[in-house]
């Protein structure tokens, strides 16, 4: 049984095991994965975007991006190839060589994001990730996730409980009891028009948007 939001992230990115049912991703039963198998899921198959970024103070950016490759064991011209590719296409090219206390909270996003997405995982897990941005920093990131799903075929799967944040999303999910509530897909409605659909759907669950992915 999923409660909340965050407890189905955690199912699927197998930090949490689920007590009953199962969970596919790309057609592969991830429940049923053990030992080497369920490393290589979690190392090559999955990004995560966290709030408070976890970032490594002693690395700079270039080095917090590339570390997941380094892990693989890439080779060092190819994972030099990928970091500065991926950082010109979320514009952090120019502080690769800063340490995470040098640059921005927006900034600091656009590196976890390219840590993220570095290994061309399947999916991405982003759970609550605008919750310590500003907005401005919060909507360049959600524009960089855009960038990120339509640009790099990435898929991500957000939660927020913020009505602006969900928007920028195709499709959401409404979970309340742990059950699904209503979806929503954005199909060719305006952001805007989106938005307005996502504040009906928010009315009918009595002003709760809690549990929104």
């Amino acid at each position: 049984m999923v409660h909340g939001k965050t407890t189905l992230l955690n199912c699927i990115s197998t930090i949490d095991k689920v007590t009953s049912g199962n969970i596919f991703i790309n057609g592969k039963n991830i429940t049923k994965l053990k030992g080497n198998d369920l490393n290589r899921f979690r190392r090559e198959e999955l990004g995560f975007i966290f709030q408070d970024f976890n970032l490594l103070d002693t690395l700079t950016a270039y080095e917090n991006i590339a570390l997941a490759l380094t892990i693989q064991r890439v080779k060092p011209k190819e994972i030099d190839n990928r970091v500065k590719d991926i950082a010109k296409k979320l514009g952090i090219f120019e502080i690769l060589k800063k340490y995470p206390y040098q640059v921005s909270g927006g900034q600091k996003q656009r590196i976890a994001s390219a840590r993220a997405i570095i290994t061309n995982p399947k999916l991405v897990l982003a759970d609550e990730p605008t919750g310590a941005l500003d907005s401005k920093s919060a909507r360049q990131l959600l524009e960089n996730f855009e960038f990120l799903n339509q640009k790099v075929e990435a898929t991500i799967l957000m939660v927020t409980h913020d009505a602006f944040t969900a928007s920028y999303a195709s499709r959401i999910l409404f979970i309340k009891d742990g059950k699904i509530f209503n979806e929503l897909v954005k199909g060719n409605s305006s952001r805007k028009e989106f938005f307005e659909k996502i504040i009906e759907v928010q009315t009918l669950l009595g002003g709760d948007l809690n549990n929104v992915i």
